[in-house]
């Protein structure tokens, strides 16, 4: 009989295999973790003094009993100090300091494509191909972006500046076809705009984002038509929140069942 080593690594594929696929995000990114030299479970994380302000603030939102409830946005903080990636180290240090077990955080970070489990470029670039950026060139900016860049989908640029990648809709269809760049949304592209934007990348200097958070790149402001705004001249007031609702520190989950009528 095959020992319980012997199938695993008969079962999992190598690191270099992994990274040679061409992923689409949404489903297909690879579930489980493979050591490479850069990311072992004993490479060294751990939050930066100031960043431990931030995990302090981000715990402070929630009951005492309720740690894990901050798994995401410790990632999300982890991935951004760690140059937009996570490495399983980082994934495990957010399970100590909310108290859970390490496969609680994976499962998080597996299942949510705004984690990078692996090294990605500075500039990060996230091609929407679903049907309306598709019919409306999507391809002809993917052959632009590989073209230019000299890499494929799911590859990064050998200088480490660029990774792209084909992922499902950005939820900014009404400016199709776009790209979410890092954290910013740049749309309306053709491959002219496309190639000004990799351009300005590489310079250090990307566009800035317009007034509604998001750049338009054929000059028009956010997704008004050619007779400018329409609606939603006022901004929405938020409901009021009661400060004081978790003065205690503890939360019974039975309660906030009966309070929402489960």
């Amino acid at each position: 009989m095959l020992s319980a080593a012997r199938l695993l690594t008969r079962r999992l594929p190598s690191a270099k295999a992994v990274a040679s696929q061409q992923t689409r995000a949404m489903g297909s990114a690879e579930s489980f973790h493979i050591n490479t030299p850069d990311n072992t479970p004993e490479t060294y994380f751990d939050f930066t003094e100031e960043n431990y302000v931030r995990v302090n603030k981000i715990l402070s939102k929630y009951p005492v009993n309720y740690k894990q409830s901050g798994i995401i946005p410790l990632l999300d903080l982890a991935q951004r100090q760690h140059g937009g990636w996570l490495p399983v180290a980082a994934m495990d240090k957010v399970a100590a300091i909310v108290e859970a077990a390490p496969s609680r955080v994976y499962e998080v970070a597996s299942f949510y494509t705004m984690f990078n489990r692996t090294k990605v470029g500075k500039y990060f670039i996230q091609l929407c191909g679903t049907t309306p950026c598709m019919i409306c060139g999507s391809e002809d900016i993917k052959k632009t972006i590989e073209k230019n860049l000299g890499i494929k989908n799911g590859q990064t640029t050998k200088d480490g500046l660029f990774t792209l990648l084909e992922v499902e809709c950005l939820g900014a269809c009404a400016n199709a076809p776009m790209v979410q760049l890092n954290d910013d949304y740049y749309e309306c592209l053709t491959p002219k705009t496309t190639v000004e934007l990799l351009d300005a990348c590489k310079a250090g200097n990307p566009p800035a984002m317009g007034k509604w958070g998001s750049l338009p790149m054929n000059g028009q402001v956010s997704c008004e038509g050619p007779l400018g705004k329409t609606s939603l001249w006022e901004a929405p007031v938020p409901a009021e929140v009661d400060v004081e609702r978790f003065k205690g520190g503890e939360v019974n989950p039975a309660d906030v069942k009966a309070h929402m009528s489960y």
